[in-house]
């Protein structure tokens, strides 16, 4: 059974320098202990089962609508909790600059880093999503540990505590259970996390509440918690192709995000409630990413269309590129790879640097691609602005907590991308943020 803990809190004197008189002062606060999971979902009501339900179905639709093809878009995607957190710290950061700086292995530092912590989520979340072997402590310690390489390791062995002055637990938002508890809830939720009977999204769900509830490490317990959620989608099976950044929607509704954790921490729990909220932010980064899968197939016939006007009005002929030609190729992979130079497309596609310089150049007189400079205005690569446009888009409209972000700007994000009169990105053939 949920219950809370009493502790005595005493700052010491060393700890007093520059702190106010109120932080420290000794005094007496409740930790939280959260009832252990088992390793079976508990019984919900209607409600709850049927947002639940309806999560999943959404869920599948986005994975399988983006598949294959979209898996650089959902890389791109899943960038978007770390792109949020690098413009909390004042690094602007936007999709743009984290493929040019991926594809060329080069660029801001900052970008680079949130590339190398893509990379390692992705990778440890793919091995966790291994079902012949079951997730242990160990697992979830390293998890943090390659989520934030900067961090010491290992579970806490002292309390800590969730807002408030953060210099002392009495006035904190939250106090999680004490250290003494911290394994053996951290054991209970890493057998909990390894079965996959039941809905996924319930899951999922339940996970993140229970590490954040738990919050057994001394940092870094956010972005560990959004792994969790991932992890166990994709160990069900419920996410064969793609990350779907559903935290990102959390950062644009964190009332409702605390709210629903709060709930959760109730005595008795109310499960039901963060069961809603959560399908809910599940249904809007699926449908967002569905909308984008969308997005990107109506763009790809217009740049073809767009391809051969631009062809017909040079005289060029065949207009519409013959389906073995490089641009052709390269047009129709630009969903995959916005982000482009001559060496790559040759490489890719078995063809001589002088060729795929004439696809580049027509794509970009054509206006499709972008020619982005370094400082001393030497080319550097093509981009598929246009692609990367909506890929921004999508990550602001999680955030914000809308499909129409057009007229609206988030607290925290980039900027939306230019429009024309009628929706569209308007084409763009420089370097832009």
């Amino acid at each position: 059974m949920a219950h809370y803990v009493e502790r005595l809190w005493n700052p010491g004197d060393e700890s007093g320098f520059g702190l106010s008189r109120r932080d420290r002062q000794p005094g007496r606060y409740r930790a939280y202990v959260p009832d252990e999971l088992g390793t079976m979902l508990p019984h919900l009501g209607e409600e709850a089962r049927t947002a639940a339900e309806d999560a999943l179905v959404v869920l599948g639709r986005a994975d399988e609508r983006l598949g294959d093809r979209g898996r650089f878009l959902s890389h791109l995607l899943i960038r978007s909790e770390s792109i949020s957190s690098s413009w909390i710290e004042g690094n602007r950061v936007t999709p743009k600059k984290l493929a040019i700086a991926e594809a060329l292995q080069q660029g801001p530092r900052v970008a680079l880093d949130v590339i190398g912590n893509v990379r390692a989520t992705e990778r440890a979340i793919e091995r966790l999503a291994d079902r012949t072997r079951p997730i242990t402590v160990n697992d979830i310690e390293d998890l943090q540990h390659i989520i934030e390489p900067g961090l010491a390791g290992g579970i806490r062995t002292e309390q800590n505590w969730v807002g408030g002055s953060g210099y002392s637990p009495l006035r904190a938002d939250f106090v999680p259970p004490p250290e003494s508890e911290v394994r053996r809830l951290l054991e209970d939720l890493a057998g909990f996390v390894t079965v996959t009977v039941g809905n996924p999204v319930v899951r999922a769900a339940i996970a993140h509440a229970q590490f954040e509830t738990i919050h057994p490490f001394t940092d870094g317990n956010g972005r560990t918690g959004r792994a969790l959620i991932h992890t166990v989608l994709a160990r069900a099976d419920a996410l064969r192709f793609v990350l779907i950044p559903i935290s990102t929607v959390f950062a644009g509704e964190t009332d409702a995000y605390l709210d629903g954790l709060d709930a959760y921490r109730e005595i008795p729990p109310r499960v039901d409630d963060w069961i809603v909220g959560f399908s809910s932010a599940v249904e809007r980064a699926a449908g967002n990413a569905v909308r984008l899968a969308a997005e990107v197939e109506e763009l790809d016939e217009r740049i073809v269309e767009r391809l051969i006007a631009y062809r017909a009005s040079r005289g060029v002929k065949p207009a519409r590129p013959r389906s073995d030609a490089v641009t052709l190729k390269v047009l129709q992979n630009l969903a995959n790879e916005p982000v482009l130079t001559v060496e790559r497309v040759a490489e890719r596609w078995g063809t001589s640097p002088s060729a795929a310089y004439r696809a580049l150049t027509e794509l970009a007189e054509a206006g499709i691609l972008g020619r982005t400079k370094d400082q001393k205005g030497k080319l550097v690569c093509y981009t598929a602005d246009e692609h990367l446009g909506l890929v921004a888009l999508t990550e602001r409209s999680n955030r914000v907590g809308g499909y129409d972000t057009a007229s609206r700007r988030p607290a925290l994000g980039p900027g939306r991308p230019p429009f024309d009169q009628v929706g569209h990105l308007l084409r763009t053939t420089g370097p832009s943020s």
